[in-house]
């Protein structure tokens, strides 16, 4: 596997625009034409291995190594010390189709007002291992426990997106002691999926990871942000195409549908009500996200994924809970619009502790 550091190529490249010049003695002269600019396919690009050496992230890079079921995993890490401590601890878990160097603004904003905070990459994502084993949201509960232990960290705000707000609140409810305050940001789990979504086999989900193309999983990321989608947001579809063209991607293709199966498995709706830690919603509007949605008659799915219901919804059913709506956001606030969502969620955990 080649190890060596390159920047991803974050940038596309930009068309130049001409325009004719306008006299006293004709009409101005159309503005040209500007041909569309080809999405890129990295064809030429490096590979990514499984480990994902050659990407980098905003903040070095941490290990932790433990056995899990006679294997032996290494976990991933950031860990981002603030200049001027204020004594609290915030852990950002990732989404389903991310790893924890999209948390990069948020690192950096919550170090700067003083928090320490923790971003790890889960088993079976970004950096970390990626054992072909059966996942669970307690298992990896029971990782970041292990991590925090490691770490000498006793209690935690938690921020988490999408999948991850679903680990969020397993977390939250195996270990209420150590956790101050929980952000769901476009969790998934608002809703019970299960009725709707008809089971899919293992093999089955591989199948349609291993036919996944550059473009069509351009297409994918694109719906998460709606209309907010910009050219910062192709290092996902980079790296997912780099990582394709190794040849350790049936594996990871093989731990994406064990983690879908994980999400099935490991429904949160009927937890919700159970939450007693301080609990903020922060719900982009624009968020249609469906788990699963392609596995099941549109019939079936036309009241799934409706967020600024599930928002309102869903602080009825949390106790205590606050609700921050985003409007013209989707899936993603902390990308989409980071000074929005990091006033809200700075100013939730202002007196949480």
């Amino acid at each position: 596997m080649n190890t060596r550091l390159l920047r991803p190529t974050m940038l596309l490249s930009v068309a130049v625009l001409l325009a004719g010049c306008a006299t006293s003695q004709a009409p101005s002269a159309p503005a040209a034409t500007v041909a569309a600019v080809p999405a890129p396919t990295y064809d030429n690009a490096e590979p990514l291995g499984a480990a994902m050496e050659g990407w980098v992230y905003p903040y070095p890079v941490q290990m932790l190594q433990f056995e899990h079921e006679g294997r032996l995993l290494r976990m991933a890490y950031m860990d981002v010390q603030p200049a001027q401590p204020n004594g609290k601890t915030v852990v950002l878990f990732h989404g389903k189709n991310f790893g924890a160097e999209y948390w990069a603004n948020t690192l950096r904003t919550l170090s700067e007002q003083g928090y320490r905070v923790i971003a790890p990459d889960q088993i079976g994502f970004g950096r970390s291992a990626k054992p072909e084993m059966r996942y669970t949201f307690a298992m990896l509960a029971d990782n970041t426990l292990r991590l925090l232990d490691h770490l000498k960290v006793e209690r935690v705000a938690i921020v988490a997106n999408s999948m991850g707000g679903m680990l969020g609140v397993h977390f939250a409810r195996r270990y209420p002691q150590r956790v101050s305050a929980l952000v769901l940001e476009n969790p998934l789990g608002l809703e019970d999926y299960v009725p709707s979504i008809p089971p899919q086999q293992t093999a089955n989900l591989l199948k349609l990871e291993m036919a996944q193309t550059t473009t069509s999983y351009r297409a994918f990321i694109k719906s998460y942000f709606k209309d907010n989608y910009r050219p910062e947001f192709e290092r996902f579809v980079e790296q997912f195409a780099r990582m394709q063209r190794s040849a350790e991607y049936p594996r990871v293709a093989h731990v994406s549908a064990l983690t879908y199966q994980m999400i099935y498995e490991g429904p949160t709706y009927n937890e919700l009500p159970k939450l007693t830690v301080p609990t903020l919603l922060a719900i982009g509007q624009l968020d249609r996200t469906v788990f699963g949605r392609r596995f099941a008659p549109p019939e079936a799915v036309k009241n799934l994924g409706y967020f600024p219901q599930l928002g309102k919804d869903t602080q009825k059913r949390i106790p205590g809970a606050k609700l921050v709506e985003f409007d013209n956001v989707g899936h993603v606030p902390h990308l989409e619009a980071p000074e929005r969502f990091h006033a809200a969620v700075l100013a939730f955990l202002a007196d949480k502790r």
